[in-house]
């Protein structure tokens, strides 16, 4: 069963939608999708079933229902899918899911710890072990944690493909967070080993962060050539 949900950025009752069909796909088996009407997949919906209101609940290709429902309601549109099998793979929506809030609040401290860095060591050209400290809190802490929120919420949006959640995004950031504190730590103190240790903790993030993003860009084929998000098994 195919659930499509067609919202709007500027749409307050979406994001309310969203979250109660979110609940549903949490139990249900079926394949959910949130489609904006600024993409050309929502747009061609929308002309299709020359529809004027959203939120707009489409089920198989159908148009099921205008507006909220409740969770009831939402529910019972769904009754005949069977139970949802317990899996790490999930759409994005309109709203920014807990880990790339964090990612991007942590981008945003480390670019203050890391101009605040700079300012006290000098300038941009001054030497000391607080420099490339400063400098890595900007371009890793900074721009690498931007990229992880940013990457993580946009990609499956714009190409309709689920993204790997779970523990795995709480692992991505627990390992970029603990190499930028080892590395800047072995700056610090003059151990390079443990800034060696940081910078492999850094490339560690970066490879779970592959591992999450690669099925989003090239996800499974199904049988005759169609794809389909991974979370959904081909019928044998």
């Amino acid at each position: 069963m195919k659930v499509e949900l067609l919202v709007s950025e500027w749409c307050a009752s979406c994001h309310q939608s969203e979250k109660i069909w979110r609940e549903v796909a949490e139990e249900k088996d079926i394949e959910f999708a949130v489609l904006d009407m600024g993409q050309p997949e929502g747009r061609a919906l929308v002309s299709r079933l020359r529809l004027k209101t959203i939120p707009a609940v489409v089920i198989d290709g159908e148009l099921k229902g205008i507006g909220v429902q409740t969770f009831a309601e939402a529910r019972a549109w769904v009754a005949a899918a069977p139970a949802k099998q317990k899996t790490d793979m999930q759409h994005a929506g309109l709203t920014l899911s807990l880990d790339n809030r964090l990612f991007m609040l942590g981008a945003m401290a480390y670019l203050m710890l890391g101009g605040l860095g700079l300012v006290i060591n000098g300038s941009l050209l001054s030497d000391g072990p607080a420099r490339p400290v400063a400098l890595h809190l900007v371009t890793v802490g900074f721009m690498l944690m931007l990229i992880y929120g940013l990457a993580a919420h946009m990609l499956p949006r714009f190409t309709g493909n689920p993204i790997l959640m779970g523990v795995w995004p709480w692992i991505q950031m627990g390992l970029v967070h603990a190499g930028l504190l080892a590395y800047s730590a072995g700056f610090l103190v003059g151990i390079y080993p443990v800034v060696i240790a940081g910078g492999a903790l850094i490339w560690l993030s970066l490879l779970v962060f592959t591992v999450r993003i690669w099925p989003v860009l090239w996800p499974k084929p199904r049988k005759n050539g169609l794809i389909i998000p991974l979370h959904i098994q081909p019928e044998e």
